[in-house]
């Protein structure tokens, strides 16, 4: 199954897309630039929500959904934001279709039907959210108010990519509301390193936690926190953003509180979110040639177990060793597949399974049975070994527990040697243009210079590190003085 797969070397986009379609993650829809989303790759998703979700229960937050559609004139009230995706907006204008008298059995839209007002189909909730909370928030008693929503936003993207950028996506979006900027900013803050937390612990994705500069920062934020992951190509991926809204939207909005001396005032306002781009980035850090390799903690399958046998006597004498076997992994929790469909051959299922990602594969026949063994296969790094009956369950369990360190720490390794230290504009562009990744340069602090540099080398500003050292520099492009380096690359 796996052979057809173009290799990464050759070519990473097509090798990309055909691993998403031929994984069974997504595929293109019949609606232009959307995806549907199988159910392989939706129990991956839901892993990741079930974890988040968890996350954001244990700091605070509550579920809470609001409308898909959002007035047009609610849309403009915050005016940075409604510029930033004015773009990208669909539009609903009218409500209802009719026959179409010069052409039966076709519709056209009922020109009497015009909405009164044009609703927005979300690209974000900031506006419908904080219109509603201008009725939840009347006293500092209301505060914090901690809301997170799972939904689907639509973005209208001419170039879409199956994960990485859609029309319509799914994520999640965290909307607070606090009674000062110090709460409001320990909240951007706190998201941000609940993002980072799940990438590196849960998906086993390092990644670097920062700040986004003026031009890249969120429409309507006073600041932009991010985490930044490298692909295996040396491009860059933003996995999480969490803003500090100041009390832009608090104003556009008029929401307002009473202090405790009695005494009106805004409110201060973070939002924060990921999506289904996550797919994408698991999907890239870790996959091979042979196709995705998953970490334990969001594989859907951890353990696949393959019978091998010639008689319908070898194959329930297997099944009956299998089944022990079965109850005592569902026992700890580990997620297991017995595959034993008679319509394919072995060679076929660990094909199958190797492309799928699952963890771990064991196979056993009859001569297993028989030495009391099974022979145990790792997706991460393609090995086998023959392992004991006795201890095999504790066995699969620690080797579950390594596979994500080494995910993580393979992943890590590659980062790190691939942030490149440079002084010149010179040996800026050679790097990006080799092997790419993380180019730490010093930078003068300027929209100018950043818009000049994206022009030249198509590389973005991915963010002010939040561990840098404060340095005195020179730009890297213009020469100017510098108080620190940034870190440059190539992004999705």
């Amino acid at each position: 199954m796996s052979k057809n797969l173009t290799t990464r070397a050759d070519d990473y986009s097509k090798w990309y897309n055909e691993l998403v379609v031929k994984a069974d993650l997504a595929e293109n829809s019949g609606v232009r630039g959307c995806m549907v989303i199988k159910p392989y790759g939706y129990a991956i998703w839901e892993k990741m929500q079930a974890e988040l979700d968890k996350m954001f229960k244990e700091t605070g937050h509550q579920n809470a959904y609001f409308p898909l559609f959002v007035p047009k004139s609610m849309f403009e009230a915050e005016e940075k934001n409604a510029e930033g995706f004015a773009k990208e907006c669909a539009i609903v204008t009218h409500y209802r279709l009719k026959n179409d008298p010069d052409n039966p059995g076709k519709l056209i839209v009922d020109p009497n039907a015009k909405l009164e007002e044009e609703l927005i189909v979300r690209p974000t909730s900031e506006a419908i959210i904080w219109s509603t909370y201008k009725g939840w928030i009347q006293s500092y008693r209301d505060l914090p108010l901690l809301i997170n929503q799972w939904a689907n936003v639509v973005r209208w993207e001419m170039r879409t990519r199956l994960f990485l950028r859609t029309a319509e996506f799914l994520w999640q979006e965290g909307h607070t509301a606090h009674a000062t900027k110090a709460e409001a900013i320990e909240e951007s803050e706190k998201m941000m390193n609940v993002y980072a937390d799940f990438a590196e612990n849960f998906m086993a994705i390092p990644v670097i936690k920062g700040l986004k500069t003026e031009t890249e920062r969120f429409a309507g934020a006073e600041e932009t926190y991010c985490i930044e992951a490298l692909m295996q190509d040396g491009k860059a991926l933003q996995a999480g953003t969490s803003h500090f809204l100041g009390q832009n939207f608090a104003k556009a909005f008029d929401v307002k509180f009473a202090n405790a001396e009695g005494k009106q005032e805004h409110v201060w306002g973070t939002s924060w979110g990921v999506s289904t781009r996550l797919m994408g980035a698991l999907v890239m850090t870790h996959s091979d040639d042979q196709g995705l390799v998953l970490p334990p903690s969001l594989a859907p399958i951890q353990v696949v177990i393959v019978p091998i046998y010639k008689s319908d006597e070898q194959l329930e004498a297997i099944s009956n060793e299998v089944d022990v076997l079965v109850k005592a992994f569902k026992k700890l929790n580990i997620s297991v597949k017995y595959d034993n469909r008679t319509t394919q051959k072995p060679g076929f299922k660990f094909a199958e399974w190797e492309l799928k990602g699952v963890p771990v594969r064991i196979a056993v026949g009859p001569k297993d049975l028989e030495n009391g063994t099974f022979e145990v296969a790792r997706r991460d790094i393609l090995t086998k070994e023959v392992v004991s009956k006795d201890g095999i369950v504790t066995h699969i369990s620690d080797l579950l527990e390594q596979i994500q360190k080494d995910l993580f720490k393979k992943a890590l390794d590659y980062r790190n040697s691939h942030i490149t230290e440079v002084n010149s504009f010179e040996e800026f562009k050679t790097v990006l243009n080799g092997e790419g990744g993380f180019v730490s340069a010093h930078w003068d602090g300027t929209a100018e210079t950043e818009e000049k540099i994206k022009e030249l080398t198509k590389a973005t500003i991915r963010c002010i590190p939040l561990n840098r050292v404060e340095e005195a520099g020179s730009c890297v492009f213009t020469g100017n003085p510098s108080s620190g380096r940034v870190l440059f690359a190539k992004a999705y």
